[in-house]
């Protein structure tokens, strides 16, 4: 049994309050994902629940015990940081078992721990060598390894792979959730990229300015964001989006103005809404569709990015907005091409004047997922 709950939790660096009022259950086994940009908390907010920051107010709880004062080495806690900090003298199964030892475990102990922890992490053949005759992601399986030894009850990690370089991230996602899935323990990942979160995580948080926006699966997160931040951050290419006005409302579905005279029904259900209230449209680049003589938008190719089986085509549309649109890779579109567009309108959101996502009609495809408002966190 490894659960994480924290409740109310503040932190302030004197007069700059970077976590406010923050609350967060996270069960046994789950990984979790904080997730955000620079400066948003994430850090500091896995740095308090390791104790290695003072909580201004709060409570942090590990399986039901409040952990405030009990000091960092006594929390059953293991860290994994961007730097690998392994000590460049010891070999690599001194630098795993160097925490046993200092607990004065037993060599014959250190050594069955070790050598299950590198079965795990497939470093068998490199326990002999020292840090400098390992590759970057070798190092970061030590590091992790070293956490392994000790049998923690809960794992954190602080941007693990932000030293590495993207064929090793890809390598290393694929490893860390197969070792989530041996260990079956508990986990917190902090990470400033979605696609790592999107990825690994069962469970993310979104943060920003030291609140938690919205938590969730990543495909509830994908297809229901709750406000506009969340849309524009979860999702590699971002949500287009187009600020516009209601043109008229019903009872499931509200029509919007389109750059260039168009309009578009989207099917949310209205609520306060009333015509000319201003609004803004969401999509996704890979709702968008192309057509010489679509009527919804008509727009100029400025970028083509070509990726193999996939395209990503930069449109600016005629009143000004930029569109991602993902096509198929042969697609043949060129710079400076004109093209039409249109909008797999059932894959399209909606946003009030104050960010907030509009509920989905009850006739929508997606309408049955419902979204968790927030599931397991709050806010003050």
């Amino acid at each position: 049994m490894a659960t994480v709950k924290i409740e109310s939790v503040r932190k302030s660096f004197g007069e700059l309050e970077v976590i406010k009022g923050v609350s967060l259950s996270i069960e046994d086994r789950e990984f979790v994902v904080f997730v955000g940009p620079s400066g948003c908390g994430k850090s500091t907010l896995l740095r308090l629940i390791a104790g290695l920051e003072e909580i201004t107010s709060g409570e942090v709880f590990i399986d039901g015990e409040k952990m405030n004062d009990v000091p960092a080495a006594k929390r059953g806690l293991a860290m994994v940081f961007q730097s690998y900090a392994l000590y460049p003298h010891m070999s690599v199964a001194d630098n795993m078992a160097f925490s046993l030892r200092l607990a004065r475990v037993s060599k014959s102990e250190r050594d069955r721990k070790v050598r299950e922890a590198a079965r795990i992490l497939q470093l068998e053949p490199l326990l002999g060598r020292k840090p400098k005759e390992l590759s970057g992601g070798q190092r970061q399986r030590v590091a992790i390894g070293r956490a392994i030894v000790r049998n923690p009850k809960v794992f954190l990690f602080d941007e693990p792979l932000s030293n590495l370089d993207a064929a090793l991230r890809v390598q290393m996602r694929v490893e860390l959730t197969r070792l989530h899935d041996d260990l079956k323990a508990t986990m917190i990942y902090v990470t400033h990229d979605q696609v790592e979160a999107m990825t690994l995580a069962d469970k993310i948080v979104v943060l920003q300015a030291g609140i938690i926006e919205q938590v969730g699966s990543p495909l509830e997160l994908f297809h229901h964001p709750r406000n506009l931040f969340v849309a524009g951050f979860i999702g590699s290419p971002k949500m287009n989006f187009i600020s516009t006005t209601v043109t008229g409302v019903a009872d499931s579905r509200v029509s919007v103005a389109l750059p260039g005279g168009g309009a578009l029904e989207v099917p949310v259900a209205a609520g306060s809404l009333r015509p000319q209230a201003k609004v803004t449209l969401g999509v996704r680049p890979e709702h968008v569709l192309t057509a010489p003589d679509a009527s919804k938008l008509q727009g100029e190719v400025l970028v083509v990015e070509r990726l193999g089986g996939t395209t990503y085509v930069h449109v600016r549309v005629d009143g000004g907005d930029m569109l991602i649109v993902q096509v198929d890779g042969e697609n043949p579109v060129r710079m400076h091409d004109r093209v039409g567009l249109g909008f797999n309108t059932e894959h399209c959101h909606l946003f009030d004047e104050s960010g907030l996502a509009l509920t989905r009609s009850a006739r929508h495809p997606l309408a049955d997922q419902k979204p968790r408002d927030r599931p397991g966190a709050t806010m003050a």
